[in-house]
């Protein structure tokens, strides 16, 4: 703002005054009692800014001499010109000029010195903001940060920061580094805008050697006064402010400092400040936060909630140690092994995010996140080394996740961090400029982890069937450190089992590393990797065999070239390229050669390049249309024994786990529906003979598909489960449309991957098969099965009219299945259940089997089921006469068996069929085994308190069953155990697990016995299986069992509270009969897990859990802390000054529990269960009055179980949401969270009245908001500016100054006003 003298004749008669007062040599103050007065009577209020620009105005330049810059600061010293903007002014006037004068910025500086610091007195004037908006005007700082705002604190920080990097710039301009920077020049005036030409000469300016000392002295007082703005608790605060919300510039600033701090001549002058000082100024990203101000005894605590190193966890059971910072990852492990669970997001996906989540909350570096998902990785392998038997994951699952998936998963995160981008335009406003400064670390950070994870000697024991595979390992390592070089070839023909080499985990994990570029071969010289060297090879080199190496080279694929490539993995990417190359490229036999060489070794254990197998097969289940087609049918008819070998090769249990983990489940759903769509809809007058001479229909490849295509989703589960909220949990979501929702996500996120490693590999493979989306409707036949069996699932199953080509359908069927009894003399009449009805006559064998479509046998399938149960319900059909009928239908159209589980499926839940008795005549009798698996569901759950209802009591309760399940059950065990029919009883088995765990007890159990004497070598399985519906009719065994996993966690069960807990007792080794000779009580983690997604009502599981983690926080106080220092600790003013220790170990006690209940929580109802403890359960929980717990210390009960409260709560979102906004997820996170905060301001403003202690709130709130500051930042960017504005009021009536302000430092551009004032009231003393 610019004032005309001759505008004001009052303006005059100050300058007229002040001209004679220099003239005649008046005392300073005396100059300035008379201009105060003159002033004060003209109505001119005090201080003036009006004033200000007058007299900087007059003293620039014409009247720059000393007394009249003494009259200026007498005039800032009487408080009659605002300090502030004097600064500004002279900073315009004085910087630009400061070679030609001097001693003119020489007295700047002092004045900077003396006024710039002292800020409280300032922002508390009334007119403060008018000031503001004159600086504003002055130094164009809204213009130049680009804040078009006009609040003054905001423009307060601005203005620190100008003044600073004004002084900054003008440094390394005198210092000729200018130049050096990035912008080449500076955004503030720090040079004339006109020539200089030297004015008066009163301090003898023309002695050039005086003005070059006095230069060079000013160039240092300024470099200094930098560092002071930098030191000082008030400044150094407000610096932060503009480092967290403009940090584009604050980039610039920093570099550009650091630029001084290295080259600067004048700072190796000063006395004050020294480079190595300056620069540790500029690194402290934590200044801000520091606790200088008196800390309450609840502050203390925050200390306490830190882990520390994982590296003192050593074992595999271990009790309340360090690795129990990773108990969420080892749980999400050992969830994902769960054969039923088949996920549509990646596995790399989710844990890369549980990662950063888990090592922001817990504040590990990377050398200890990285080892701790190692040691979880390893853990889970080890607990079920030695699996037990039956339809489920095995040992190939948990190897892959430890060796494909946790090396992609680092993979990725280093990338992360080597492919940030070096621009800081691309830097939110919460990146901190050292992050940007240092990367490249985490690649060092895994080399020092793989190396101390050779310590870890329990965990990498090899289990059997890879013993081979790393002793390999070993020895390519040896002879590498050897010299000897050897090749694969070497590897394929010696039997490595008699070659003098030992390894272990370990070299698996570091072979998969160097595959995937993380490591190189230097990690063979690591210390202890290899035990010596060796002079000659322990065997000769062989001739040429079967082998990859000698097919690389040319060898032919003969039969036994084939069964050698099956037999072992791929060792190369090149290798898998030729192959594929093949299976596109080759003849039809050589196509399903390779598709057969694919489905091998190479998807198992080929795990230096599983992710691209499990690509390639699924590139090749979408054949392209050749260019030379012309045929009317699809082109997918000319590859179906291609498309078969790879459907029945990825059929297997672990090989749809791997595919899930690999996230390429939307994708290989979005395979098989054209495939469905196509062999469903032909005639089966067509067949093809595979080179092993078997034979196969259009039946036999839909059969194949269409099973494999019902595993990817819960079909025979109604379509809305247990949802929570507003929000469907996990489980319901898989349906068809959802798997192809979320595979067209990939393909609309395409341009948008190439950040995300894991996202772009997804991108490349939906892309490769279509590049445009795909929906349901362009499968109309499938679409059409998929809405009968929603209303078979729905409602009791109407709709057959007699003459329709359906009814025919099921006639002919009907006939197919009991033409036995139709032979006789009188025809007998099927009565359904529904409003139809169906009769058949005998007809000749070689016309009974109908020549459909398999589609069209499909859509009759329900109802034929439905006349044959009605039958047997009649007494017209026998149950072995339906078993053997249902039998043929299902062999007839192996498929069918889909449909026979959805209609059985719906109909057990109508609960309209009486049980049969499971007699042994005309049923079969589970009794020859029902006491025994009786006795051993009771050991399984022995460690869970749980008690097991009798199965039978002496023979006078027959064992019963509802006639579906019996119908269903007898069926099942018709089928043989062998490969062919794995495929199918993989779809039938959870099916009936799920049918019977839905009847009344013991229903389970007497499937199982039924069951274990047709499979003796699946007891442990089934029984297993069995024992896990004991909780699915008894909230109460929910409850108790939910306890024993706090209890075994915590290591609650036996005092004193050190003993043995932690991940090794929730989740144990596993279950099954070899340990110990029998079977040995299952972990009490390993239950819940294998439970909570049979659990209808879910949503009672966050009260408990909210209960039971209150209830452990008790027990830890009481166990860890004796009656006596529980006495002392209370008297105390000091929390911490009695027993520091073994509160310490309390805290991670209580960290523990709250982790575990995060995990519980999120994995029982992911998204929506949050969703519901946040929005209601925790303000309901505060809300209720509760039992006081009277015992010694229960004022350290209530602060320890806020504390656990708000860990868990973080947790819990953390889990939900991610800590920032890379996840889709959190784009759910701010209504959320939004709304949690508002309740906490809302009860902190008295507008909503709490029954909790208040020692408990308390430390939520302070808990809460601390982990938020230091772990979430992200989060508080999302909260309402007033919320977050109202919590810090409150904090800052509980004397919580410290964190009310880290609070606001962190809100954003919004609250960094607020921030900044409370800044200069609180540390401007």
């Amino acid at each position: 703002m610019e004032f005309s003298l001759q505008s004001s004749r009052l303006w005059e008669e100050v300058v007229e005054q002040t001209k004679v007062a220099k003239e005649k040599g008046i005392d300073p103050l005396l100059w300035a009692l008379q201009v105060s007065s003159s002033l004060g009577t003209s109505g001119i209020a005090l201080p003036s800014t009006e004033l200000a620009h007058v007299l900087v105005n007059y003293i620039c330049w014409d009247n720059n001499i000393p007394i009249l810059w003494k009259f200026l600061d007498k005039a800032l010293m009487m408080k009659i010109i605002p300090p502030l903007l004097v600064i500004a002014l002279l900073s315009q006037r004085v910087i630009p000029s400061r070679r030609s004068h001097p001693a003119a910025y020489r007295l700047y500086l002092e004045l900077l010195k003396r006024h710039a610091f002292a800020l409280k007195c300032q922002i508390n004037g009334l007119d403060y903001q008018e000031v503001m908006e004159s600086i504003d005007a002055t130094l164009h700082l809204s213009e130049i940060f680009g804040l078009q705002t006009t609040e003054p604190a905001i423009l307060v920080v601005e203005f620190i920061f100008s003044i600073v990097w004004q002084l900054l710039d003008a440094s390394l301009d005198d210092e000729g580094l200018l130049e050096l920077t990035e912008e080449k020049v500076s955004r503030w005036a720090i040079k004339p805008q006109e020539m200089e030409i030297d004015g008066h000469d009163m301090y003898d300016e023309k002695n050039i050697a005086y003005r070059e000392r006095l230069q060079n002295f000013n160039t240092t007082m300024a470099i200094e006064i930098i560092g002071q703005f930098l030191q000082n608790k008030v400044t150094s605060r407000i610096l932060y402010l503009a480092r967290r919300n403009m940090s584009s510039h604050w980039v610039s600033f920093i570099q550009s400092l650091e630029l001084l701090g290295a080259n600067s001549a004048a700072l190796k002058n000063s006395k004050v400040l020294t480079s190595e000082a300056l620069l540790e100024l500029t690194s402290d990203s934590r200044i801000f936060l520091s606790r200088e101000c008196k800390t309450s005894s609840r502050q203390k605590f925050h200390a306490v909630m830190a882990f520390g190193s994982l590296a003192s966890s050593v074992s595999l059971c271990p009790g309340a140690s360090h690795s129990d910072l990773w108990l969420p990852l080892d749980m999400v492990l050992e969830d994902a092994m769960d054969g039923y669970l088949v996920n549509t997001t990646s596995a790399v996906e989710i844990i890369t995010g549980l990662t950063k989540t888990l090592q922001a909350i817990n504040g590990t570096n990377w050398h200890d996140t990285f080892l701790g998902l190692w040691v979880a990785s390893l853990r889970l392998v080890q607990r079920e080394r030695d699996p037990i038997e039956g339809p489920m994951p095995r040992l190939d699952t948990r190897l892959c996740m430890l060796l494909s998936i946790m090396t992609l998963v680092v993979a990725d995160l280093i990338e992360e961090e080597e492919g940030a981008p070096t621009d800081e335009t691309e830097y939110g406003s919460t990146n901190h400029w050292k992050e940007m400064k240092f990367p490249r670390k985490r690649r060092a950070d895994l080399v020092s982890s793989l190396q101390v994870l050779g310590d870890y000697q329990g965990l990498l024991a090899p289990p059997k069937f890879v013993v081979s595979a790393a002793n390999q390992a070993a020895a390519k390592a040896m002879l590498f450190v050897s010299g000897i070089n050897v090749g694969s070839a070497y590897f394929e023909c010696v039997n490595i089992k008699d070659m003098p080499f030992t390894g272990n985990l370990r070299h698996l994990i570091i072979e998969a590393c160097i595959a995937r570029n993380l490591l190189d071969t230097s990690a063979f010289y690591w210390p202890g990797y290899v035990n010596g060297r060796i002079n000659q090879l322990p065997y000769s080199v062989p001739a040429q065999a079967p082998g990859w190496s000698s097919f690389m080279k040319g060898a032919p694929l003969t039969s036994v070239m084939i069964n050698a490539l099956v037999s072992s993995p791929a060792s190369s990417l090149a290798e898998l390229e030729k192959i594929f190359e093949i299976a596109v490229n080759g003849s039809e036999d050589e196509k399903i050669s390779a598709a057969t060489i694919l489905c091998g070794a190479s998807l198992i254990r080929g795990w230096n390049i599983q992710e691209y197998t499990v690509q390639f097969i699924t590139r090749l289940m979408s054949p392209p249309v050749p260019a030379d087609f012309t045929g009317s049918d699809s082109h997918l008819i000319d590859y179906a024994p291609m498309l078969n070998v790879l459907i029945v090769g990825i059929a297997s249990v672990d090989c749809v786990q791997i595919f899930s983990l690999h996230g390429l489940v939307p994708q290989l759903a979005c395979s098989l529906m054209p495939i469905c769509e196509v062999f469903g809809s032909c005639v089966p007058n067509l067949s093809w003979t595979l080179p092993s001479g078997e034979e196969i229909s259009p039946h036999a490849v839909f059969s194949n598909a269409f099973a494999l295509l019902l595993k990817l989703w819960r079909f025979n589960h109604p379509p809305i489960e247990h949802g929570v909220g507003d929000v469907p949990t996990v489980g319901s979501q898989l349906t068809p449309e959802y798997l192809l929702l979320v595979r067209n996500s990939h393909l609309l996120s395409s341009e948008n991957t190439h950040k995300d490693r894991n996202k772009r590999r997804l991108s490349e493979v939906a892309s490769s098969s279509s590049p445009e989306p795909v929906f349901l409707d362009s499968f109309p036949k499938l679409k059409v099965w998929y809405r009968q069996h929603q209303r078979c699932i729905a409602a009791t199953l109407s709709g057959l009219v007699h003459g329709t080509t359906v009814h025919q359908t099921v006639d002919r069927l009907l006939n197919m299945m009991f033409r036995k009894i139709n032979k006789g003399s009188q025809s007998i009449t099927f009565v359904t259940s529904g409003s139809s009805s169906s009769s058949g006559a005998g007809i000749e064998d070689n016309s009974l089997k109908p020549e459909l479509p398999a589609w069209d046998i499909l859509e009759a399938v329900p109802y034929v089921v439905d006349a044959a149960l009605t039958a047997c319900a009649h007494g017209k059909l026998s149950p072995r006469e339906l078993a053997t009928g249902l039998k043929d239908l299902a062999d007839f159209l192996p498929a069918s068996l889909a449909t026979i589980v959805s209609y059985f499926s719906a109909e057990v839940s109508r609960c309209v069929w009486k049980p049969v008795v499971m007699n042994g005549m005309d049923w079969p009798s589970p009794a020859a085994n029902l006491s025994n698996v009786e006795e051993h569901i009771k050991k399984i759950l022995a460690a869970t308190g749980v008690d097991v209802p009798r199965l039978s009591a002496g023979g006078s309760s027959p064992a019963t069953l509802p006639l579906p399940l019996a119908a269903f059950v007898s069926l099942t065990i018709t089928y043989k155990i062998d490969k062919t029919s794995e495929r199918f009883l993989n779809l039938a088995g959870p099916a009936l697990e799920s049918l019977a765990a839905d009847c009344p007890w013991p229903c389970m159990p007497i499937v199982a016995s039924l069951w274990t004497q047709k499979a003796k070598r699946w007891f442990d399985f089934l029984v297993f299986s069995a024992s896990r519906t004991a909780f699915l009719h008894n909230s109460d065994a929910i409850v108790q069992l939910l306890k024993s996993c706090f209890t075994a966690t915590l290591g609650l069960n036996i005092a004193p509270i050190s003993s043995n807990g932690g991940v090794g007792a929730l989740l144990g080794h596993g279950f099954g009969s070899h340990f110990c000779g029998g079977l040995s009580p299952v972990a009490p983690g390993i239950l819940y897990l294998r439970v909570y997604r049979s659990i209808r009502d879910i949503v009672f599981i966050t009260e408990e859990v909210v209960s039971l983690l209150m209830h452990s926080v008790r027990e830890i106080a009481c166990s860890g802390l004796p009656k006596q220092k529980l006495d002392k600790l209370k008297r105390s003013k000091n929390g911490m000054k009695y027993g520091q220790v073994s509160l310490a170990a309390a805290m991670t006690r209580v960290k523990l529990a709250a982790s575990l209940a995060a995990s519980i929580v999120w994995l029982s109802g992911g998204h929506g269960l949050v969703q519901s403890l946040i929005k209601e359960t925790l303000p309901s929980w505060f809300i209720s009055v509760h039992r006081s717990d009277r015992d010694q210390g229960s004022g350290l009960v209530a602060m320890l179980g806020g504390y656990a409260l708000a860990y868990f709560t973080v947790l819990c979102g953390a889990f939900a949401w991610g800590v920032d906004s890379s996840s889709s997820a959190s784009k759910r996170r701010p209504k959320i969270l939004g709304s949690h905060m508002e309740f906490l301001a809302s009860a902190l403003d008295g507008k909503i009245s709490l029954g909790c202690d208040g020692a408990t709130w308390h430390a939520y709130v302070s808990g809460l908001v601390s982990l938020m500051v230091g772990c979430t930042p992200n989060w508080v960017l999302e909260v309402d500016v007033d919320v977050l504005r109202r919590l810090s009021k409150g904090l800052r009536q509980w004397h919580e100054e410290e964190l009310a302000l880290a609070l606001l430092g962190i809100g954003g551009v919004g609250t960094m006003g607020a921030a900044a004032e409370l800044i200069i009231e609180h540390f401007d003393s």
